[in-house]
């Protein structure tokens, strides 16, 4: 499975935008978008859709639609995580009150072949290996959507698996969204680049912020010399320069993962082949020979490497192109969120003809 690439390099824009600054990156989405943006914002004063999100485990689902609405407008666009809803059904369980209510709602909306003390009891004893119904998540995101304004979703984490897909050709009805177009929006990540995001995360053992020690290192890196490693520190100030450790099951990368990864993947390329709505196709990684005409160079990920000094003992650090290969083994860039971003926006644009 391939996606086009797509190209976000602009002849007659020179400079070189630091994607990293806030009012940098303001700048670089005005010259890369502009005229999309300011459509995309018209269009939503007035509009609302919905938007599938279906990437791989850590694919940067996320962060694209949460950098989406930072740009077009917060106040119109909703992230919908379904993961993050289930998380708070886990704290309103454990609340007899909040427990109550979940029950009452449950017996007066959910309809399904499991019963609603069966449905309480798999919500309390889940494993994270077991899909819950599909019935039941839809009537648990009806109760969340009843709490909004109406806004344009981006819903991360449904559809979970194949059966699911026909369900969510029908969500905007279900959710009382049914004069919204709808879009599926599929990402394509490479392995690799989930591998080593998972084996090279740190965490900050007192705050818990989660960093990474080749793409995106703290202002500190210290050198352990009886390990010969090196290791972050972390920046907030309350921590007092805790050191950042890797987290228990992440030096294996992706192994825990790859079945969920191998799922992903055969959902992916079932929506890719279904028709009757829009998609947008998202690719994170650039063939190297095809770079220099696609992107700038700005646009990639850097990956950071580090060397101590014996004389000085301190750790320098280099900045260079984050080379990956691809599922196909083909060397590869992987691109920083913004570019990624443009592209979802310029698709965006197309479908709603604006």
């Amino acid at each position: 499975m391939k996606f086009p690439l797509f190209k976000t390099k602009i002849q007659g824009i020179d400079k070189k935008f630091d994607l990293i600054n806030p009012e940098s990156q303001r700048e670089y989405f005005e010259a890369k978008a502009g005229k999309e943006i300011r459509e995309l914002r018209e269009f939503l004063k007035e509009n609302s859709f919905i938007a599938y999100l279906l990437g791989k485990k850590s694919s940067g689902k996320g962060t694209y639609s949460k950098m989406f609405a930072e740009i077009i407008g917060p106040d119109r666009i909703e992230h919908f995580s379904i993961g993050d809803m289930i998380r708070r059904i886990d704290g309103e369980l454990a609340d007899e009150k909040k427990r109550k209510e979940l029950f009452e709602f449950l017996k007066r909306n959910y309809r399904g072949r499991i019963s609603i003390e069966e449905i309480i009891s798999s919500l309390e004893n889940r494993s994270t290996k077991v899909l819950l119904p599909t019935e039941l998540i839809l009537t648990l995101v009806k109760r969340e959507i009843e709490k909004m304004e109406k806004k344009t979703l981006f819903v991360d984490g449904f559809p979970r698996n194949l059966d699911q897909i026909d369900f969510s050709l029908f969500f905007r009805d279900l959710i009382g969204y049914r004069d919204d177009p709808d879009v599926f929006v599929l990402i394509d990540v490479p392995n690799e680049v989930i591998d080593e995001r998972i084996k090279w995360r740190r965490v900050c053992p007192i705050c818990q912020t989660s960093r990474n020690l080749k793409l995106l290192p703290t202002s500190k890196v210290g050198f352990d010399k009886k390990k010969k490693e090196f290791y972050l520190v972390c920046d907030n100030p309350r921590c007092k320069g805790a050191k950042m450790v890797l987290k228990e099951g992440d030096e294996l990368g992706i192994e825990p993962i790859r079945k969920r990864l191998e799922t992903d993947e055969v959902l992916i390329k079932q929506a890719l082949s279904l028709y009757g709505i829009p998609k947008v196709l998202l690719r994170n990684s650039i063939p190297i020979e095809e770079a220099k005409e696609f992107v700038d160079d700005y646009e990639i990920t850097p990956e950071y490497v580090f060397e101590f000094d014996e004389k000085t003992e301190e750790v320098k650090m280099k900045e260079r192109p984050w080379v990956v290969k691809d599922n196909d083994g083909v060397p590869s860039y992987s691109l920083l969120p913004p570019p990624v971003v443009v592209s979802l926006i310029k698709q965006l644009d197309d479908i709603f003809n604006l």
